[in-house]
This record gives structure tokens, sequence and C-alpha cells, in this order.
């Protein structure tokens, strides 16, 4: 005789579950949307595939059991034989709000046929300051990917003093720090620095100390692309020191931003920085990086090599200053020196800009084309517009120092002439994992979903399990590969069958097919005071 034990004792096992943090007792009958069957299932948490049937009830996940273990009735079944079953990447650093406020770009396909079902927005310190307006904004547009947002330090101290080179007041800090808690109210991860950038770069320590404690009651994220990641101003080693100070001053998380040590001065030295990054996780810290799988990095001419006082105040003033026969020498000096931090003029491709003539050429080609030296034939080129430029000045040895750390996540910092935006994800697959097999599958697989949710504080998805939402890709190990270069930046890849982004299919037998299923990803709300 079978006893309905929760209509005869519904008060007792329910004072047994909130003992005991169980779960809402569930059905061995389900009604489903989608079944996913037969497939190598990687759940997330680092372990090896396993024998599971997935099971989506609309947006969410409803059921992760073992074949038989469930009667699962779905509208559709999807066999997976063959193929990977893994959660949808999370990409903690991209550039793509460009084209999620598109009308023809928003689906973010470069991304979804990456296996990426969430972009993370707002890095380097450009994140906006109003939150709110834009996830309106993005949500009302429609998105491919659902999308999470950084507010910026950059864009705050901008809205409250400018680009004005000198330290904030006292009082110019306190409106920065509202700025900043309406946004981590409004569900911002946290806060993003560029300490490199102007206007960041004219920043004190104090000053972002004070904007990140704001973040840390919050339990936000401090993001930071460091003040120096060679030795353009203080120094790869001591910009690390400042922003793991800043994070232990503050009480918050930090994510060091696209981690390389960048130029030839600072090769050899992701050794040192590990040392110092895992010193100071040992003593409390809590630390995390992300890191593209490419020796090139990406940025635009003048934040490469201009210096950072030549463009305070306004672009107006910058170019005034440039065409200062006065400063001209003091100039050529200093961008000479940049130039060769970064490799050499060689070393600069410029990737893209509205005039293509120049797309596909080095710094030195076109310094040659103009009979001008480097420095001046830069000081020219930087007057025409954003150039977007590749540098080719990172050590194979120091990326695979730290792409091999349990700490560090996939991103691609994605920027248009990089092929990073398009290929990233599969790149590093084929390269650490199938190639030179620095990295296991699912190792590659956590670093790029549960550990970047883990380290952002992105609570409701980027694992496979029951509650979470239904962010799944299906993917073939053996076909999954990139197919841009620096020749040809923006082609898909290739080897991702089927996506789904909260519980809707948006890639099927590897093509786009026009939903736009990606929402405003909040970080769960939660003040600390």
């Amino acid at each position: 005789m079978k006893i309905n034990l929760l209509k005869k004792y519904p008060i007792a096992l329910l004072s047994i579950c909130i003992l005991s943090g169980c779960k809402t007792l569930k059905s061995e009958n389900i009604t489903a949307d989608y079944l996913i069957t037969n497939g190598k299932v990687f759940i997330g948490n680092n372990v090896d595939a396993q024998d599971l049937d997935v099971a989506i009830c609309q947006s969410t996940i409803c059921a992760v059991s073992k074949p038989g273990e469930m009667q699962i009735k779905a509208t559709r079944t999807i066999n997976a034989n063959g193929l990977i079953v893994s959660p949808g990447f999370i990409d903690p650093h991209t550039h793509t709000l460009d084209e999620l406020l598109s009308v023809d770009k928003n689906a973010n396909v470069n991304y979804l046929t990456q296996g990426v079902t969430t972009v993370i927005n707002g890095n380097d310190g450009g994140g906006p300051t109003d939150i709110n307006a834009l996830a309106k904004k993005l949500t009302t547009n429609g998105i491919g990917t659902n999308v999470a947002l950084y507010v910026g330090h950059n864009s705050v101290r901008n809205q409250v003093m400018g680009r004005e080179n000198r330290f904030a007041t006292t009082d110019e800090i306190a409106q920065m720090k509202t700025i900043v808690e309406q946004a981590m109210q409004d569900g911002a991860l946290g806060l993003s620095s560029g300490l490199y950038y102007v206007p960041g770069s004219y920043a004190s320590t104090e000053e972002v100390v004070a904007l990140t404690a704001v973040v840390g009651r919050y339990s936000g994220v401090y993001d930071t692309h460091l003040r120096d990641e060679s030795t353009f101003n203080i120094g790869f080693l001591n910009a690390l020191s400042e922003a793991i100070n800043i994070a232990k001053q503050a009480d918050t998380h930090l994510h060091l931003a696209h981690i390389k040590a960048l130029g030839v001065d600072v090769w050899g030295q992701s050794i040192q920085a590990i040392d110092q990054i895992e010193a100071a996780q040992k003593a409390g810290v809590s630390i995390s990086a992300d890191q593209y799988p490419w020796l090139a990095s990406g940025t635009k001419l003048h934040s490469a090599i201009m210096p950072k006082w030549a463009m305070a105040d306004s672009k107006a003033a910058f170019y005034q200053r440039l065409n200062d026969p006065k400063l001209t020498s003091k100039l050529t000096a200093e961008i000479a020196e940049n130039i060769r931090k970064r490799g050499g003029a060689n070393s600069l491709l410029i990737t893209a800009f509205s005039d293509q003539s120049l797309v596909g050429k080095t710094l030195e080609q076109l310094a040659s084309e103009l009979n001008l030296s480097p420095e001046l034939a830069a000081m020219e080129l930087v007057q025409r517009g954003d150039i977007r430029i590749a540098s080719f000045n990172m050590s194979a040895n120091d990326l695979e120092n730290f792409i091999t750390k349990p700490w560090v996540v996939t991103s691609s910092d994605g920027t248009n002439g990089h092929p990073r935006k398009y290929a990233s994800f599969p790149k590093k697959y084929q390269t650490y994992v199938k190639q030179q097999k620095k990295l296991s599958l699912k190792t590659f697989i956590t670093q790029s979903s549960s550990k970047t949710a883990h380290y952002l504080n992105i609570t409701d998805r980027g694992m496979i399990k029951e509650g979470l939402a239904a962010d799944i890709i299906i993917w073939d190990e053996n076909d999954y590969a990139p197919k841009a270069n620096f020749s040809e930046w923006n082609k898909h890849s290739v080897g991702i069958q089927t996506v789904f982004v909260n519980g809707q299919i948006v890639i099927e037998q590897g093509k786009y097919n026009n939903k736009l299923a990606g929402n405003f990803v909040k970080r769960q709300l939660k003040n600390n005071n």
C-alpha cells in the first residue's frame, strides 16, 4: 500500500526540508518543452562527461537525471549522440554594446557561434553610468545573447569632472559614489576601471578605493584594466600590487581583465605576477582573472602609444598639443619609447578604420608611405580618427603560464579588426586543449562557464543544473574550431550545432534562426550593510 507522505505529513516534511536545506520534492513525471538525450554531458563543475538526460521547461532547466530515472514527456527530443552538451559559455570581457544596440547585429551571432550565451559589457572603465536605462534599451531592442553590465569608473569620472588631469576632490568623490551606488542597486555586476586609459589614468588610488568600497557593500566585483601591463608608467607588477591593495582595502573581489605581460620589457614577469596573486589569495584576498588566447592585443592607436598627458581635457586640446612645435621633441621621444615597448612599428598592425586603404598595413609601412618617421606618422594618423590596431607584443610562455591557472577564465575582449571577437573560445580549445594539451576538456568548459559565473556573482546560469536558466550548447568536439584570423577577422566559428538561450533554440544545425532570446542579467541584489 503506497502512502503519499507529503499529503499525510505536510508540516513535518516541510520542517525537515527547511532544517536540512533540501529542495522541494518533485514528481518523477515531468512534461517538458525539450529533452536532450544521449549526449556527453558536462554539467560545468570540472568533472568528466556523464550520461544524463536534460529537460527544459520554458526558460529553465527542469530536470537533470540518468537515462530512465525519470519519466520525461517532451514536446521535442534532441538526440545529441556523439556530441558534447555543456553550459553556454560566459564571456566576462566583451565590447558588444554597439552591436547589441543596433538593428542588424543585435543577434550577436559571432558570439553564439562560439557557444557564448552571455556577454559582459562595460569593461575597461567604459561602462554606463545609468545601468537601468541601458538595460531597458537593450531589452526593448531585442538581443541574441544575455548581457550583464559593469558601471565604468572612467564614465563616472567623466560625468562628474570631465577629462581633467588632476585628482578628484572630496566632493567629487562623493558624487561619484552616489552614481556607483545607484548602478549597484540597478543590478550592475560591479565597477570596472581602465586606469591605463584617460581619464582613469589621472585618478588616485584612494579615489578608486572609495568607489570600490561601495561595490563591496553589494558583494560586487572590481574589474580592472591595470594601470600598466608593461612599463608605460608604474610598471606591470606595481600596477598589479595597486589592484590587489584596492580590493583588499575595499573588501571586494578583484577580477583582473585580460591578464597579460605586454611588451618586451616585461616578458617573463608572468611568473612573478602569479606568485604575487597567489600570495594575496592565501592572505585572504579574493582574486580571479580572464584571458584571451592570442599573442596580439588590440586597442586604438592613440591609446597604445600617445602620452596620457597629451590627451587631457578634450580632443581639440589633444590635437592642439600634437601640432604645437614646442612640444614636438617631447612628444616624439615619448611616442618612440612607447612604440619600442610594443615591439616596434612593424608590430603595430592597422585592423579597423573608415579609410580601408590603411587597414592591413603596419605603422612602419604607413610611415614609409607618408615619408615620415613612425612617431610623426602616428601623430598625423591619430588626428584622422579612431584607428584600431593589433599590437603583437606578448610571449607565448607568459600566455601559457596564465592559461593553466585555476583562477583564470576564458574571455575575448572582442574588438573590430581582431579575430578574438569571432574566435577566442574555439581558438583556446583548439590550441590549448586539442593541440598542446595544456588544459583538459572539462577544465576548458568549466573555465568558460560556471567558474566565470561564480567569480562574477551570476547565480542563475553557468551550469547544467535544475532551476538554472536553460543556456545550453550542443557541440562537436571534433569540428569546433575558429575560422577567423588577422587577414579575415570576422569569419564565424564552426562546430556549435545547437544553442539554447533562456530555453529557446537560437542556433540549430549550426545556423542562426533569427530568434532574439537574450535577457539582461542582473547581479543578485545584496547589500551587506
